[in-house]
C-alpha cells in the first residue's frame, strides 16, 4: 500500500524481518542514519598518469578527521537476511545529491566502502563517468576489487555483482528505466535497499513485492 512520509526524524535500521518502506519526513530531512559499526579504511587505488581523478565519497571519508566512533553492532548477514528498503523521497533533480548524502553517512557510521553499490537511472554518477574514460576493462576491474564504493548505471545493473547496502537513484533517465531496474537492484542488495526518488513512483513499482 502507498505509504505517507512520517514526520519524525527516520532512521535505517538493517533487519532480517522482511523488506519494507519506511519513507523520510522530506526532502529537507536528514538523511536516515544507517546501523553504525566499526568503520575500517578505505583502500587507496594505484595512481594513473593523466588527469586527477575526482575522489569517491569513500576517500573524501578517509581524508576527514575522523570522530568519534560508535561501537560495533550486530548486524544479519548478507547472505541470510532479506533487505529492509528505505525510501528517500527526492525529485529526479535531487535524487543522486540525496543518494550522495546517503552514502556519505552511511561510510561515517561504519559501513565499509567495498560494501556500497551506488545505481544510478539517469545521468552517471561524474566518478563512473571519468573511470569509464579509462576504459570498460579498468572500471569493472575495480568493481571485483570490491575495495570502494562503486557506482554503476541502471543498464550495467544485470552485471553488477551484489553488495550488503544498494543505494539506488531514481535522478531520470528513459522511460520505465526506474521500473525495470529497481527489483534487480533489491535483488543485488544483501541488507539495505536505499531508494532516493519519487515516492509514488517507487511505492508503485516495489508495493505488489513489500
Amino acid at each position: 500500500m502507498p505509504l505517507t512520509p512520517a514526520i519524525e526524524e527516520p532512521q535505517i535500521h538493517e533487519s532480517a524481518q522482511g523488506p519494507r518502506v519506511t519513507p523520510a519526513a522530506s526532502r529537507t530531512a536528514q538523511t536516515p542514519r544507517p546501523v553504525p559499526g566499526p568503520r575500517p579504511a578505505a583502500v587507496p587505488r594505484p595512481g594513473r598518469p593523466g588527469p586527477a581523478r575526482p575522489a569517491p565519497p569513500a576517500q573524501r571519508a578517509a581524508q576527514a578527521a575522523p570522530g568519534p566512533v560508535p561501537p560495533a553492532s550486530a548486524a544479519p548477514s548478507v547472505s541470510d537476511a532479506v533487505p529492509q528498503v528505505q525510501l528517500i523521497p527526492a525529485s529526479a533533480e535531487g535524487a543522486l545529491d540525496a543518494a550522495e548524502e546517503a552514502v556519505d553517512l552511511l561510510l561515517d557510521t561504519g559501513r565499509a566502502p567495498g560494501d556500497i553499490l551506488v545505481i544510478t537511472t539517469g545521468d552517471p554518477h561524474p566518478w563512473a563517468a571519468h573511470e569509464l574514460s579509462f576504459g570498460e576493462a579498468s572500471y569493472w576491474a575495480q568493481h571485483d576489487a570490491k575495495d570502494d564504493v562503486f557506482y554503476a548505471d541502471a543498464a550495467q545493473v544485470q552485471r553488477a555483482a551484489g553488495r550488503p547496502v544498494v543505494v539506488f537513484a531514481a535522478n531520470g533517465g528513459p522511460a520505465g528505466a526506474t521500473a525495470a531496474a529497481l527489483p534487480v537492484a533489491l535483488a543485488r542488495a544483501g541488507a539495505l535497499l536505499v531508494v532516493c526518488g519519487d515516492a509514488k513512483q517507487i511505492n508503485s513499482v516495489l508495493g505488489a513485492g513489500v
